[in-house]
């Protein structure tokens, strides 16, 4: 055969097989290798491997994770402690530095480190945050904020201010109306050009998210309900933020970072609650799956859902059934068992394999191609 015919033929292989392994939405079954356009961040905070057994047992033996096929292992222990809090659990995420427990968006010395949120907006994507705790509870904070301590949420607050931030939905809004200091900074972020609403009058299943302007949501006075009592809005305002801020992003074309926390299945685990923890990972499972239709339409979005740590020591015991679990706790604390990633979309490989806590905040930045 002619050099030129062999190489007439190899290109055709080759632009064949370019067609093969990549769909029209850019990926084969949610792998690419190709760079993401946007990011979406999923935190079940404290879920661990029986966790999301439990739930997908709870749920007929289905669970939405099923249909990541990239899955890796993090090392969830923090600088001064093997079991790590969820400050620096989210500190790891958010900024890529192992940092002690309770440290806020700061590093061991309590230096702030700049985190990929901020890095985002720097570099002009839309951004946001969704949490079914208040907003300026440990996960949340540690991507906007930064304090010596966790427990500073009036400070937390404040910190909203200094940033521009296109979407935040949680409770907390005692932190910022009721304050210590009378600022009343729903007031300020009005001055700012945001649209603020609250849980007194409001329910974010039936509002409509404008995207012209910032959007901020308070969804209770200190923490949400469980959603076993009444919580309902973490699926619709995942539904509803991930388009928001594509519709943000439609001018700047540039992308966007979306944090999405269901904080209380943590909760569940401290209280030792398996039926507290099923219902708030079926409630986060909804979520996941709002952002993968997403994903799975746009073809430019890479999710990754993961935990900070585990909570409880949730085991699942003999006698249990997919209608009934016999729980078994070993402690209302964290535990330091390493914790499943989940990743669909471009550049969802890299996130195969055992590595560091801090090594998502660094495949984060690495798909995005931003650095600080």
């Amino acid at each position: 055969m002619k050099r030129t015919n062999l190489l007439f033929l190899l290109g055709l292989i080759t632009l064949f097989w370019s067609c093969e392994t990549t769909t029209t939405s850019g990926t084969r079954d949610g792998r690419a290798t190709s760079k993401p356009k946007n990011i979406v961040l999923m935190i079940g905070d404290g879920m661990g491997l029986t966790q999301i057994t439990a739930g997908m047992y709870a749920n007929n033996n289905k669970i939405i994770l099923e249909e990541f096929p990239v899955v890796g292992l993090h090392k969830s222990y923090s600088f001064d402690n093997l079991v790590t809090d969820s400050a620096a659990g989210a500190t790891a995420f958010s900024c890529g530095v192992k940092s002690y427990n309770g440290a806020i968006g700061v590093d061991a010395d309590t230096t702030a480190v700049e985190t990929i949120l901020e890095t985002a907006e720097k570099n002009g994507l839309a951004t946001g945050m969704i949490s079914t705790s208040s907003i300026t509870h440990a996960t949340p904070a540690s991507f906007i904020c930064h304090q010596k301590e966790r427990k500073m949420m009036e400070e937390n607050a404040a910190e909203f201010l200094n940033t521009d931030i296109d979407l935040f939905i949680g409770g907390g809004y005692k932190q910022f109306v009721q304050r210590s200091d009378k600022r009343d900074l729903s007031r300020e972020l009005k001055a700012k050009g945001y649209k603020v609403m609250d849980y007194f009058n409001n329910n974010v299943e039936e509002v409509e998210l404008d995207a012209s302007a910032p959007f901020a949501f308070l969804t209770a006075s200190e923490e949400p309900v469980a959603a076993a009592t009444g919580r309902s809005y973490l699926p619709a305002a995942t539904k509803k933020g991930i388009r928001f801020l594509d519709e943000r992003d439609a001018r700047a074309n540039k992308g966007f970072f979306l944090m999405v926390e269901g904080s209380q299945i943590d909760w569940g685990g401290h209280a030792n609650d398996a039926n507290y923890i099923i219902t708030e990972m079926l409630d986060f499972d909804k979520a996941i799956s709002h952002v993968l239709d997403f994903a799975k339409e746009d073809g430019e979005t890479l999710v990754i859902v993961t935990a900070d740590h585990e909570t409880g020591g949730f085991a699942i015991n003999p006698g249990s059934t997919r209608d009934s679990i016999v729980a078994g706790f070993t402690t209302p604390k964290h535990t330091a068992a390493m914790i499943p990633v989940f990743a669909y979309g471009p550049g969802a490989e890299a996130f195969a394999g055992i590595y560091e806590n801090t090594a998502i905040y660094d495949k984060m930045m690495e798909a995005f191609g931003m650095s600080r």
